[in-house]
């Protein structure tokens, strides 16, 4: 970990480099090391994880369980949470993509009224613990491939940090930083969980890039100083989240190539 002094030293060159570069003076040797990615903080629900293979079968069994298998009362809970009880899959616009599990709980509250809110966030956090969770492309050798180019990787969740601790637990050993909505640093979009990482890491934020499937995690990659990088393993579309990405991948297997080629450019 570098101390608070060399990384103002680190952040205080490149913004030197990029002041000659806007003169027109760009003989620096050190320009491409400012460029360079040093380190990835990654969204976990859409991102790590397939989105709706993972949660679309338990939301169904966690609706009927919340209301008494009432149907009636089952469509109006989905219709709050954004979710086709039909099809398993939650809606693009639902809630439940981007928000923390508190903002969750306030809207089910709603149609709960003899529910606390504590009971409820700790019902979701102990359930949300055990749900098998669906790589889109397998983790551990993506993330394996990432180390050795040298990239320290972290986490950054609007989940409840002991859940999704539970979720990685195969693949713990690879990260530096694992931060939810209630670890202290807030959650996303605010950049707090980002900045978390870097003060943790060392790195700048302009040597990280924030990888998410959703326009919340982009901006929170923009409010930290973040390159951004979309993926579409959760239910945004293409179109939702290109204008807010420096690039949008299928999966975050195509990161390793993406990242050689910026280092290259």
């Amino acid at each position: 970990m570098h101390g608070a002094g060399a990384v103002r030293a680190e952040f205080e060159h490149c913004v030197d480099t990029v002041r000659l570069a806007l003169l027109g003076v760009n003989n620096d040797p050190a320009e491409k090391d400012c460029k360079m990615i040093k380190g990835i903080i990654f969204d976990k629900d859409g991102t790590l994880f397939d989105f709706n293979a993972t949660w679309g079968p338990s939301t169904r069994d966690m609706i009927a369980s919340e209301v008494g298998g009432d149907p009636a009362r089952m469509a109006e809970m989905a219709d709050v949470l954004g979710y086709d009880l039909n099809t398993g899959v939650f809606l693009p616009s639902s809630l439940v993509i981007a928000e923390t599990i508190s903002t969750v709980a306030d809207a089910m509250l709603g149609l709960l009224p003899d529910v606390t809110k504590p009971d409820l966030i700790a019902r979701i956090k102990e359930a949300t613990k055990y749900v098998p969770q669906v790589e889109p492309t397998p983790l551990r050798p993506v993330l394996d491939t990432l180390r050795d180019m040298g990239l320290i990787l972290g986490v950054a969740t609007n989940d409840a940090e002991e859940p999704a601790r539970a979720n990685l637990a195969h693949v713990l050993d690879m990260f530096d930083f694992i931060a939810g909505f209630d670890s202290g640093f807030g959650g996303k979009p605010a950049p707090g969980q980002l900045l978390g990482f870097c003060a943790q890491t060392g790195l700048t934020p302009s040597a990280c890039i924030m990888v998410g499937d959703s326009v919340h995690d982009l901006n929170a990659g923009r409010a930290a100083g973040m390159r951004r990088v979309g993926v579409l393993t959760g239910p945004a579309p293409r179109a939702e989240l290109a204008p807010h990405a420096d690039v949008v991948l299928g999966t975050i297997a195509e990161l390793p190539a993406w990242i050689a080629l910026q280092s290259t450019s």
